[in-house]
């Protein structure tokens, strides 16, 4: 029925599988005999690219060259902007890192991050992040508050003063829209736009899908390749190839 009024596909899974376990429960109570459903079989659905807005490297540049280096907020959102980028990192492992969690090692650094579940997932900090990272501790003053949140929210007119809480989700994509806006960047990018950005560049420069995998920390291949567009670079290349 749901396919009949053009319902899209994912929904019409959803939906199917909220039957499914509605019938399994009155199975188990011993309300009915057997699930009616689950010979029921929805729609195909395979989504081989993501949605998410990705930037190419010069858009990405220009995005971080035009934030300034006046305020901390200034040095936060660039910090911010990089670890998302350079570490694949989920906004909310990124948004629950602590100072400590960026580390010495040798003669590099690793970053930790806060993922789902409590789990942390400890990675080689790139060389150009490390500096964004430290300018930003040493312009906040923060290195000695090791415990201390990392990315934290801002306050007063001139976004000098950083409070101990962190920023939120919502308050990293208002500064995310705010800083590509001023860049004139139109696209509609979000918080997990430069997680796919990074991605994206890193397999075009001959990264391992294998490797993008572990440090993007996806159980599956398949979820990496969504965050993949460099397909869609492939494809417009070719197609520019027709010359009449």
């Amino acid at each position: 029925e749901l396919q009949a009024v053009e319902a899209s596909a994912p929904l019409v899974k959803q939906q199917l599988a909220a039957v499914r376990m509605l019938f399994d429960w009155l199975v188990v109570g011993q309300v009915m005999p057997a699930n009616p459903a689950s010979a029921v079989r929805g729609p195909k659905h395979v989504v081989k690219t993501g949605k998410t807005p990705v930037l190419e490297g010069e858009e990405w540049r220009k995005l971080l060259d035009s934030i300034p280096t006046v305020s901390l907020r200034d040095f936060r959102d660039r910090a911010l902007i990089a670890t998302l980028t350079y570490s694949f990192a989920r906004i909310n492992a990124a948004l629950k890192m602590k100072v400590e969690d960026l580390r010495p090692r040798g003669a590099g650094w690793n970053i930790r991050l806060h993922e789902k579940g409590g789990k942390h997932h400890l990675m080689p900090c790139h060389h150009s992040l490390a500096e964004v990272l430290h300018a930003y501790i040493n312009a906040a003053g923060i290195a000695e508050d090791r415990k201390g949140f990392l990315f934290r929210t801002a306050s007063g007119h001139n976004g000098n003063a950083l409070s101990d809480q962190p920023m939120d989700q919502s308050a990293a994509w208002r500064m995310m829209r705010r800083r590509a806006a001023a860049a004139g960047i139109h696209a509609p990018i979000g918080n997990h736009t430069f997680r796919a950005t990074g991605i994206t560049a890193y397999l075009s420069n001959g990264g391992a899908l294998e490797h993008a995998q572990e440090m993007a920390a996806h159980e599956s291949p398949r979820t990496t390749k969504l965050y993949d567009r460099t397909k869609e670079r492939l494809t417009q290349d070719e197609v520019e190839r027709i010359r009449l």
